[in-house]
This record gives C-alpha cells, structure tokens and sequence, in this order.
C-alpha cells in the first residue's frame, strides 16, 4: 500500500489503514493533492511529569523553570503570595 491516500481512499480503507499503523506503519492523507493530515501510531507519554518537561526542554518547546523546587524561597505551583485578594481589593477603593 502507498504512504499517502486521499481522503477519499483513506475513508474507504480506514480500517485496513489503522491496522497497519497499529503495525508501525504512518499514511499521509490528502486534500485535492495537498497533504493536510496524518495517520501514526500514538507516542507512548513519558511516565512521570519529569520526564515530560525533560522531553519538552529537550525538544525545545519549553525552558527549565528559574527556580528549582528544592529551592527554599520558591512557590509551589498555583501558590500566591498570602492576602494578594485583600491587596487587590483595597486598590479598587
């Protein structure tokens, strides 16, 4: 079978397509010739989130955080300074 179907072909063969890319195999499908999407065997995730912002660093999709979690004076994720809503409330008056 060849790499790239139309979308035509490709619904019409979906189920032997998914079988080979259960298999390993990856299609291109195309749009009056145009490839616009791809049919691939999903990437296990990486098991811990460690492991996944390693990976995205490492791809260059996010940076290292500035501050290390050991680090004492870092806040937890989600974490705010305390009586930040009292703060904002008062700068409304």
């Amino acid at each position: 079978m060849p790499d790239q179907y139309s979308l035509y072909e490709a619904k019409a063969k979906l189920s032997a397509l998914v079988r080979q890319v259960r298999e390993g195999r990856s299609f291109t499908i195309t749009v009056h010739g145009e490839a616009v999407a791809e049919l691939r065997p999903v990437e296990i995730a990486p098991q811990t989130l460690d492991d996944r912002l390693r990976e995205l660093e490492g791809r260059g999709l996010t940076k290292p955080a500035l501050r290390q979690p050991s680090d004492p004076d870092a806040l937890p994720i989600g974490a705010t300074k305390a009586g930040a809503l009292k703060r904002f409330l008062a700068s409304r008056d």
